[in-house]
Order: C-alpha cells, then sequence, then structure tokens
C-alpha cells in the first residue's frame, strides 16, 4: 500500500513539474512588451525636457536657414518642424534618443549622450513629456518663430514660461524609494544609421510604405514574394535601392546617407508618376466613352 502511495505521489510530482516547465517555455517565448512612458517621472524632468525642445527647435530652425540661403524658409516648414519636434517616429525628434535620465540626490536628471540609444521606458518618457508640453500650442510657436525669430533666451521663455508653464514651478523632489530607469544602451553605428533613414523618408514621394519592413529585413533584402506585380517589384526595387545607398562607401562628392538614399529613389519616383498618369488617362477615356454614349442616347430618344 505503501509503495503505491509513493508511486501515485512520484507520477503526481512529475505532471506538476512538466506543467510547470511547459508554462514557463511558452511564456519565454512570448516577445517583451513594449516600452511604455512613466507618467509620474514627468513632473521631474518637464522643465529640462521644455529647455531642450526650445532649444531643438531653435537650431533645427536655423538648420534649416543655412540649407536654404539664400532663399527664406516658409512658415510651412517651421509648422512641419514644430509638429515633428516631439515624435519619435520623425527624423526632428532624433535628439530624444540621446537623452538619459538619471537620478541624482532628489532630482532626475537629464544628460545628453551624445548618441542615439535604444529607446526604451526613458525615451518614450522624454517623448511623452515633450507632447504634453507642445500640446496643440505647434501652431503657436511656428508663428512665433517664423514671424519673430526671437534668441534661445526669449523662445525657452515664450515655451516653458508663456505657453506651457512648465519651468513657472520647481520640480517636486523625487520620492524615496523610486524604482530607477534602465541605464542607457548606445545603439550600433548602422542601425542607428538605417533608422536615421528610414524615419527621415517618412512620407517621402515615390517611397512605398515602410511600416511592412524591418530594419533587418531592409539589411538582408527580405522583401516579399517574386511573384507580385509591377508595382510591387518598383517597391522591391526601390527597397534594394535603400541596402545598396546604406552600404555603399563614400563617393568622391562625399554624399551623405540621406543624399545617397534620395539619389536612389529617383528611379523609382518617376516609375510611380507614370503609373499615376496612367490611370488618370484611363478614367478620362471611361468618363469620355460613358458621356459620349449618354448624349448618343439622348438624341435616339429626341427622334423617336
Amino acid at each position: 500500500m505503501a509503495s503505491k502511495l509513493r508511486v501515485r505521489s512520484a507520477v503526481f510530482l512529475l505532471l506538476f513539474v512538466s506543467c510547470h516547465v511547459s508554462f514557463f517555455l511558452a511564456s519565454a517565448k512570448k516577445k517583451a512588451a513594449p516600452s511604455t512612458a512613466r507618467k509620474e517621472d514627468i513632473p521631474y524632468i518637464k522643465c529640462q525636457v521644455c529647455e531642450r525642445l526650445a532649444y531643438q527647435i531653435h537650431k533645427q530652425v536655423k538648420e534649416k536657414e543655412s540649407k536654404t540661403s539664400p532663399k527664406k524658409i516658409s512658415e510651412f516648414d517651421v509648422i512641419g518642424l514644430t509638429e515633428n519636434i516631439c515624435n519619435l517616429k520623425k527624423a526632428e525628434a532624433d535628439w530624444i534618443l540621446q537623452i538619459d535620465i538619471v537620478e541624482k540626490g532628489d532630482k532626475l536628471e537629464e544628460i545628453d549622450q551624445g548618441v542615439e540609444g535604444q529607446c526604451n521606458t526613458e525615451c518614450k518618457t522624454i517623448e511623452r513629456a515633450c507632447q504634453e508640453i507642445m500640446d496643440y500650442s505647434d501652431t503657436d510657436v511656428a508663428e512665433f518663430v517664423f514671424k519673430s525669430k526671437p534668441s534661445l533666451d526669449l523662445l525657452v521663455d515664450f515655451i516653458c514660461n508663456d505657453l506651457s508653464k512648465s519651468c513657472a514651478v520647481k520640480a517636486p523632489p523625487v520620492p524615496e524609494g523610486r524604482v530607477p530607469g534602465e541605464p542607457f544602451v548606445a545603439k550600433p553605428t548602422k542601425d542607428a544609421e538605417m533608422d536615421k533613414i528610414l524615419r527621415s523618408m517618412e512620407g517621402m514621394p515615390g517611397a512605398p510604405s515602410m511600416k511592412m519592413y524591418s530594419r533587418e529585413d531592409l539589411m538582408n533584402n527580405n522583401f516579399g514574394d517574386e511573384d507580385e506585380d509591377d508595382d510591387d517589384n518598383d517597391d522591391d526595387d526601390f527597397l534594394k535601392n535603400v541596402k545598396k545607398a546604406v552600404n555603399q562607401k563614400n563617393s568622391e562628392q562625399d554624399l551623405s546617407l540621406k543624399e545617397k538614399v534620395v539619389q536612389s529613389i529617383k528611379g523609382t519616383g518617376k516609375k510611380v508618376k507614370g503609373h499615376v498618369n496612367k490611370v488618370s488617362k484611363e478614367i478620362a477615356n471611361w468618363w469620355r466613352r460613358r458621356k459620349a454614349g449618354s448624349n448618343s442616347s439622348k438624341e435616339s430618344k429626341k427622334e423617336l
């Protein structure tokens, strides 16, 4: 009797352990949840984020002016900048990726690491704080920058005190026992360059949607099936050109990666334009035929 009891206990224990191991392995295979902003940290960094935001707007406007000189930048260009400055999917927000948040005493301090890092909770927190600061004031900021051409100090005062009140009140002390954020991890140079190219090309005319391709797909030529139609083949050619531009060494003219990519998509842009013109002509011809048929039917009815 005792031996049977021991056997049953051993079988039960084996089943119990096997079930828990299976559950553990299944859980380990699940992808990690995407990082989210730590909203509770925003009051401690909001003023610092606002000052960096104003600095970036001032700096990027100056850069645009130097590129378009002797022509002046338009108000539309400035609005585009202020709309994208807090969106991590846009190139204008690249500055957020370089910021590390560290705890010093009872304060949180932002440190510019000078290189792009992996975007985790701290990165998302800075983005969220930036969005709260700008709120619906992006056009107001753009109008102020375009018309007043303020100095950096005036711009900081306008955004951080007049509009958002982000620096009107001193940041509260960080509570004891706060869980520290993740350490700053620099992103590999090649990955950072590819991500920057993808962000800069978002919404570019003649470029296909990049959401369905990962950075690994672009680097490994994983661009889908070969039996797709001509339009899909054009997208494949475009993406292959992107990879070629990324891997190509600097030319004698020392073109930047972005300039190389822009050159590589010109042919694809012309093809896309050709497709649009072709479809437009077909629609116009169809409408003429329909209109002509309608007129002929009306004339036949009059004769009757």
